[in-house]
């Protein structure tokens, strides 16, 4: 959906469009291409790519978008099931746009708890482009609601493997929990910050389909909506850059690596004045962060599509710290630090 067809179904003007939501376009599934075959289609392809048999893995955990096929309807088995991940626990988390950070981050403290984890795939996708009502204002910054999907596979290394339960600073050189594929180096997974405001819970959702206003006879198709978009604009003006800043921060110094350079930072995508002021006040050039303004925002799925890309660039070398950084309504800033090897 090209920045032009957003512009003529929202009334606002292609410069807008393009240089204030940092969007030159976004995809959009297929309507009977639902989240569960997006985390297929991309779970089968890193499988294949890097040799794995979907049986050997541990756990499938779906970290994406709550707009599924159904309500009150997990995901995560469905996509076991069709990858032909046997014996896998299935893992569902409900963490909207923060998801990939947070997946990672609870992935492999699980495999940290856990020494006979040795796979675990992580799935996410977004059709929330499907929930977008271009006539109402007030649900105007999620325009750039995309559709994707992202996979991505952690390993347990065989240093420290099963050395027994981690304590303090020691977890990160005993245990190497790792994100593997060939397009790239491999990942060390270090650690994760977060902070979350919940005066912001009930701004941003669906309004019918829940146990407080079911659906009945008559009403619209779903929708997201906000319910005070000034009173929220006017919070998260306040306390967003801050709260960025202060997850990575507190990210990097758990992971050992406090004032090194950011080699690449992976966002979300955001409106593109925000992204620049992240940006610098990380202290990361432009070009060394990721900016998704032809895929739009696709909940969870932003920062490590960002991060695949980034790697089969070659834009990651050896040795870099790489920041995954995300925010979720609800609302939760989160960060997660990985490093190159």
């Amino acid at each position: 959906m090209s920045a032009t067809a957003i512009a003529e179904a929202s009334g606002i003007p292609v410069p807008v469009v393009v240089e204030r939501f940092g969007l030159k376009g976004k995809h959009i599934a297929a309507s009977g291409e639902h989240v569960s075959d997006m985390s297929v289609s991309a779970a089968t392809l890193l499988l294949e790519e890097n040799g794995v048999d979907p049986s050997l893995l541990d756990v499938v955990c779906y970290f994406g978008s709550g707009y599924k096929e159904f309500p009150v309807w997990q995901a995560a088995p469905h996509i076991a099931h069709r990858i032909g991940a046997e014996r896998a626990f299935a893992l569902e988390l409900d963490y909207v746009s923060c998801g990939g950070p947070v997946a990672v981050r609870v992935c492999r403290d699980m495999m940290l708890g856990e020494a006979h984890l040795e796979r675990v795939l992580l799935v996410g996708a977004s059709r929330e482009s499907y929930l977008i009502d271009y006539a109402n204002a007030r649900s105007r910054f999620m325009f750039n609601f995309g559709d994707g999907a992202v996979a991505a596979l952690l390993t347990r290394d065989g240093a420290g493997a099963g050395a027994g339960q981690p304590d303090g600073a020691s977890e990160v050189r005993r245990h190497r929990d790792l994100i593997r594929d060939t397009s790239g180096p491999a990942l060390e997974v270090l650690a994760s910050a977060a902070r979350t405001d919940g005066s912001l819970s009930l701004q941003v959702k669906v309004p019918l389909g829940g146990s407080r206003r079911p659906w009945r006879e008559g009403d619209g198709p779903a929708a997201l909506d906000v319910d005070e978009p000034g009173a929220m604009k006017s919070r998260l003006d306040d306390v967003s850059l801050d709260q960025f800043v202060a997850v990575s921060e507190e990210a990097m110094r758990r992971s050992g690596v406090e004032g090194a350079p950011i080699g690449l930072l992976c966002p979300l995508h955001m409106k593109r004045s925000m992204h620049e002021a992240v940006c610098a006040a990380l202290g990361v050039p432009l070009e060394r962060a990721t900016y998704l303004d032809d895929t739009g925002h696709m909940s969870g799925v932003d920062s490590l599509l960002g991060l695949d890309r980034a790697r089969r660039s070659g834009r990651v070398g050896s040795g870099d710290v790489v920041l995954l950084l995300a925010a979720g309504t609800g609302y939760t800033w989160t960060a997660t630090v990985l490093r190159a090897r």
